[in-house]
């Protein structure tokens, strides 16, 4: 736990900030409308309920605001590349962009349901007090002439018995407003779930962007001005503490008190959100605009495993390793932008991305560049965006962990290793990396063997075999192929890859693996890289809290995970 505040302090403090504000807003709402005079009458009628609606709401509020920042890619890669000489902790918060995006939804979702939850007692009670045939002060507020409703004198929105909950909902711009930005809500959650997400994309990408509708709903939602308090011309005339014991005589000739007059809140949502929603859609049109310019693929390969590599150049398009793009193939979707990480070095004088069969989108993508006798289809590129691979150089130690098609990053990295190496670039920080490559296929080891191999040959010439210490593992093997590797194990290259290191068969025992690197690394800073899935992440995170020393003079690792 030590090691892990150690590396994530800043990350814990943004979250702590972030969770008392919505304490603070909540409490600070909540004791608003509970204790004042102004809403002394609401309360007779509707309770306690009153304060959770609103206090909840005000939470929302803070929450929509938040929830568009995460996804301004453009804004996170401009606050990395000024954020690029600060501490790692300092940088860590823009790593986990998506998971404050989820973390902000998932409060979302609890204080709608809160904030529901609270309306649908307000209503129940709106409802009884209308229909109350004693003499109470809720049954008499709740009658205050409704034919004067434009003059500000009602409180209670249902204005006769015979009108029900379900009729108010659907004619009030409140509840329709509520009503269809809960269902976008919902939508919206339910399809991002990570199953929904990894196998039917275009449901989530499609379903994603009812936030449109969501937002738009949050903006008008506090235009019918439902939840009503006193007016101020109103307790100075009669003030509810000096007034509301004698509610039978109001406006009698020798009372001094009168009817209360009310009015409606001002509408506050569109304060919260305007300011995100303008980033937002300069954000949106920045990446349009980007968009629209001429991309040339300038080679296609398909390689083993169903695997399309695509090389493009585009003008005025600069990369840093480990940036990933969104394309777009019109023909095949005029909407749909499916995120990819480059596999080129900022070296190269063009940028490629390898695309794997996942999907619906992708096979078609594939399909059409597999067609000899038809025109190369049109991509549309958006990018680059920064990821916190941009971060390998920055590391005496790097530990780069890749699985299956996860491994698009750190041939990136790998690549620009290779022509710094070229060009005998003195300023390269980094002293050792660890690669490891975990594939179910041997199909999958063809993609980057060409790179790995030139590796081998130029780290041998200039004699530094011991910079790269790489391991490819595969998971999916029959007796067959284990039987063949093995008989031919005493070749000078593996059977499988055709490099000089064997593959090994099963999955990498990360409790060993690490404590080598710590033993051979005991005052170094590690990085560890992973591009795959979570289990993997899990297992990988705790090894780095683990083996990292409380004392900051020796080895420490750091985790870092692809997020896009």
């Amino acid at each position: 736990m030590g090691n892990w505040l150690v590396n994530h302090w800043f990350s814990v403090l943004f979250l702590v900030v972030w969770i008392g504000l919505n304490v603070f807003l909540f409490v600070h709402t909540f004791l608003k409308y509970e204790k004042s005079d102004k809403y002394y009458y609401t309360r007779e009628i509707l309770g306690m309920a009153l304060a959770v609606a609103r206090a909840s709401a005000r939470c929302l509020n803070y929450n929509s605001m938040l929830i568009l920042v995460p996804v301004c890619r453009n804004l996170l890669s401009f606050l990395r590349g000024t954020c690029s000489f600060c501490s790692r902790t300092l940088r860590k918060p823009l790593d986990h962009n998506l998971t404050f995006h989820k973390l902000v939804a998932y409060m979302i979702c609890i204080l709608t349901a809160v904030h529901i939850i609270a309306h649908l007692f307000n209503f129940e009670r709106y409802s009884r007090s209308q229909q109350a045939t004693d003499v109470s002060l809720a049954s008499v507020l709740s009658n205050l002439s409704h034919h004067e409703k434009h003059g500000g004198s009602w409180l209670n929105p249902i204005r006769s018995p015979n009108v029900t909950v379900l009729h108010v909902t659907f004619t009030s711009i409140a509840g329709l407003t509520g009503v269809i930005g809960t269902i976008a809500l919902i939508l919206m959650v339910t399809s991002a779930m990570e199953f929904i997400r990894r196998n039917y994309f275009e449901l989530f990408w499609f379903t994603h962007h009812l936030f449109v509708i969501y937002i738009l709903c949050l903006a008008l939602h506090g235009i019918g001005g439902i939840v009503r308090g006193q007016t101020k011309e109103s307790m100075d005339e009669s003030h509810p503490q000096r007034c509301a014991q004698s509610f039978e005589k109001w406006d009698d000739h020798d009372s001094d008190c009168r009817h209360p007059q009310f009015e409606g809140n001002p509408p506050e949502s569109w304060k919260w959100i305007l300011a995100p929603v303008i980033l937002y859609v300069f954000e949106r049109i920045l990446r349009f605009l980007r968009s629209q310019q001429r991309v040339v693929i300038t080679k296609v390969v398909m390689h083993p495993s169903k695997v399309l590599e695509l090389q493009m150049n585009k003008q005025g398009f600069n990369m840093e390793v480990g940036q990933y793009i969104f394309v777009k193939c019109p023909s095949i979707s005029l909407l749909e932008w499916h995120p990819f990480t480059l596999t080129s070095a900022p070296e190269e004088d063009f940028f490629s991305i390898h695309v794997r069969a996942a999907g619906d989108w992708t096979e078609n993508l594939i399909r059409a560049f597999e067609q000899q006798h038809s025109p190369v289809p049109r991509i549309e590129v958006d990018g680059p965006f920064g990821t916190v691979s941009e971060d390998v150089f920055q590391y005496e130690v790097a530990v780069l962990v890749g699985a299956g098609i996860g491994v698009t990053p750190f041939a990136s990295i790998l690549k620009s290793i290779w022509y710094k190496f070229q060009r005998a670039d003195h300023n390269l920080k980094t002293q050792k990396i660890y690669f490891y490559w975990i594939c179910r296929e041997t199909g999958a080891f063809a993609w980057f063997n060409d790179l790995l191999i030139s590796l081998e040959q130029e780290m041998e010439e200039l004699g530094k075999v011991g910079f790269l210490n790489y391991r490819l593992f595969l998971t999916g093997w029959d007796s067959n192929i284990a039987g063949h590797a093995a008989w031919n194990f005493d070749k000078a290259t593996d059977i499988l890859t055709g490099l000089k290191q064997k593959t090994y068969f099963g999955r990498p025992k990360w409790e060993n693996e690490f404590s080598t690197i710590a033993t051979a690394h005991p005052k170094s800073v590690v990085g560890v890289f992973l591009c795959g899935p979570q289990t993997l992440a899990k297992n990988l995170r705790k090894c780095c809290h683990r083996y990292s020393s409380l004392d900051p003079r020796k080895v420490q690792f750091y985790f870092n995970k692809e997020n896009f």
